[in-house]
């Protein structure tokens, strides 16, 4: 490890005899407390009272004033990681690095997985909880090996076990390994030691992963690690955890089993920074969450107050609104007046089929929650920029919907065991068997049903960076002029001002001034009188997908307290209108045959620009702006996969979507100066 130095500091590195059976929060439990359950009292990081400024943070570009796009995935696992181990991934890190750069690698089912062109950037993002430990079990050289609890997890993925037919063996060892090692490291049967060193050495291989692949101008790589932490009622609170820089690392990250609290996580991360090691966290799958993500009150159910507010928005610039795992945008029952807010809704708790309740799980009802924070004097929690990503259990992202493979290896590689096509009698069987995945009937014949067909082939974070490096993109993050797509390689472009009237955006002249003359997205404007500022809005086409059909701004307001929310279409493919009563395009009559997934190539346009003023303006009340552009309808997945195999599509799942991409958004502040 001769390129890395590691600093072990007190309150920054993980302490001896990590893991707590309950799983709860440093604040939540006495040392007397602890000692009762047989529990290790993990102490609370203490933390500077502010480390960095919670405003957003804006700036004219000092280099490349035009600025370029970046394309790049900040989940990805590997085999590091318990969940993809399990189920067959033995992609290492530097495996999932080599496809992010165009490279061919194999999926755990056997066949080569690809992407259509590199990727700028890449973070192998593995769970801290367990680090390496499933992988050591099945290595029969390792001292983990030799534990009781884990035969069945012995030589998991020789070659011979790579197979549909080892789905039972590999369910029921995964399932019981989690509760069985926390209950013999209680017990004291398992060397907590050992459980560490795995996971430190894990860690370091990791770090080495992204020094080797990282190169500055080409390819970006950044060190980085899922916390994995949920609510007692399965509610999702994950977050990637994304390191600036690799010179200087805490020996282990910070895991569930230090705190189940996220604002723990938080904590640790002000530490880290007082010792010059910047982090940044990406809550992902809100929309599983079922409604803890965005609360209105902490982890102790107060009502947010100043001091949290601060420490979340510092800690959390950004959040992850659409993968593999579905949409977190919005929900149609909180917009119900967007006619596109049922894009690809994954509707349960994570890893169940439990409703998740939307109230509290979604983007854009959090950033009107965050105003109303403000409206209160409080600092905006939810003031954050909008990225996009894969979550692959591979280490390859799969985001294209022609050729998806999902994301857990063996358990859903193929149309069968995904939902898309349907089982034989030999493959139900062994499915039942597995117990993982549901049966269900659909038109006389059997499917593999649950979550799995809910899922989508998305995502990308894009940035507008000066270079492809890790400050320039880092940098990008943090004052959160950054964009999320679906999967394609769609632009989008936000700016606001008084004095852009003029600018089209048309040349870098043109976008250098509007750096220069207003803010661009991920930044606040004060409001000027009565004057509306100008928006303006750009999207550009993905060569290797659909044109575009339509481009629309996002408003989100409140008054006093209450949110409200409108949706406009700014710019239409086609030549059409925007109607200035309903605030929508004409439909441009692009079309999908579904029975072989050809498109409407005549139609659409290949870039949408847009300057626009607000027709419904009110000085007086905090709003937001952001970008929404969408596709012409393809086919989605699930109808490329029963295409492929021959048979009709699935009659209960959407046949097509509309890919698309967000903007992170500009908010507008009453000037009351």
């Amino acid at each position: 490890m001769d390129t890395l130095s590691y600093q072990l500091t007190r309150g920054a590195i993980i302490v001896a005899a990590i893991f707590l059976v309950g799983c709860s929060s440093p604040q939540e439990s006495t040392s007397s407390e602890a000692a009762s359950e047989g529990r290790t009292l993990i102490p609370r990081f203490s933390a500077p009272s502010l480390v960095m400024p919670a405003e957003t943070i804006t700036g004219e570009p000092q280099a490349n004033a035009y600025r370029e796009a970046y394309f790049g995935d900040l989940h990805v696992h590997t085999d590091y990681s318990f969940d993809a181990y399990a189920f067959g991934t033995v992609a290492t890190p530097y495996d999932a690095y080599r496809y992010a750069q165009g490279e061919a690698i194999a999926h755990p089912a056997g066949f080569q997985v690809q992407l259509g062109q590199p990727l700028d950037f890449y973070a192998v993002t593995d769970h801290a909880m367990f680090l390496g430990a499933v992988k050591a079990a099945a290595n029969t050289n390792s001292e983990f090996s030799r534990e009781p609890h884990v035969q069945d997890l012995h030589d998991i993925n020789a070659p011979d076990n790579l197979n549909i037919a080892s789905l039972p063996q590999r369910v029921k060892a995964f399932s019981t390994f989690l509760p069985d090692t926390l209950n013999r490291i209680a017990g004291g049967e398992t060397d907590v030691n050992v459980v560490n060193q795995i996971a430190k050495d894990a860690w370091a291989d990791i770090v080495q992963a992204a020094q080797a692949n990282n190169r500055p101008g080409e390819f970006t790589t950044f060190v980085a690690y899922e916390y994995t932490s949920s609510t007692d009622g399965r509610g999702n609170l994950h977050r990637n955890v994304i390191f600036k820089d690799s010179d200087k690392l805490p020996a282990m990250p910070f895991s569930r089993f230090h705190s189940q609290n996220p604002e723990g996580l938080w904590d640790w991360m002000d530490g880290l920074r007082a010792q010059g090691i910047e982090t940044l966290a990406i809550p992902h799958n809100s929309n599983g969450s079922n409604g803890a993500m965005f609360q209105m009150v902490d982890w102790a159910s107060n009502p947010i107050d100043e001091s949290y507010a601060q420490r979340r928005i510092r800690n959390e610039p950004l959040v992850e609104i659409t993968q593999v795992k579905g949409t977190s945008e919005t929900h149609p029952l909180l917009s119900q007046k967007d006619e596109w807010a049922n894009f690809e809704i994954m509707p349960y708790r994570i890893a169940t089929t439990l409703a998740s309740q939307p109230q509290g799980s979604y983007a854009r009802e959090a950033l009107l929650n965050g105003m109303t924070l403000s409206d209160q004097g409080l600092t905006n929690a939810y003031q954050f920029g909008f990225v996009g990503a894969s979550d692959t259990h591979t280490g390859a992202a799969s985001l294209d919907e022609e050729n998806y493979f999902s994301k857990v290896g063996l358990l859903d590689g193929d149309g069968s065991r995904r939902g898309s096509q349907p089982l034989s009698a030999g493959d139900a069987e062994i499915i039942k068997a597995a117990g993982r995945v549901e049966i269900k009937q659909v038109g006389g014949k059997q499917y593999a049903s649950g979550a799995y067909e809910t899922w989508g082939a998305s995502g990308l974070t894009g940035v507008w960076a000066e270079e492809n490096t890790r400050n320039a993109i880092y940098s990008a993050f943090r004052r959160k002029e950054t964009f999320a797509t679906s999967g394609p390689r769609m632009k989008v472009r936000l700016f606001a001002g008084y004095d852009l009237a003029d600018n089209t955006l048309n040349d870098s002249t043109a976008v250098a001034a509007a750096y220069a003359n207003g803010v661009s997205m991920g930044s606040e404007l004060l409001t000027n009188g009565q004057q509306a500022p100008t928006l303006l809005a750009q999207a550009s086409q993905d060569p290797n997908s659909a044109p575009l059909q339509r481009l629309q701004i996002i408003k989100g307001w409140t008054i006093d307290g209450q949110h409200n929310e409108q949706v406009y279409d700014v710019a239409c493919a086609d030549g059409g209108s925007v109607d200035p009563i309903t605030h929508r395009c004409p439909n441009n009559g692009a079309q999908v045959d579904l029975t072989t997934c050809g498109i409407s190539r005549n139609l659409g346009a290949a870039e949408l620009n847009a300057t626009w003023q607000d027709p419904d303006f009110n000085p007086q009340y905090r709003a937001f702006y952001y970008v929404r552009a969408l596709e012409n309808p393809t086919c989605r997945w699930s109808t490329w996969d029963a295409i492929k195999a021959g048979s009709p599509p699935r009659s209960d799942l959407q046949a097509t979507i509309q890919e698309r991409a967000w903007s992170s958004a500009i908010w507008l502040i009453p000037n009351n100066g």
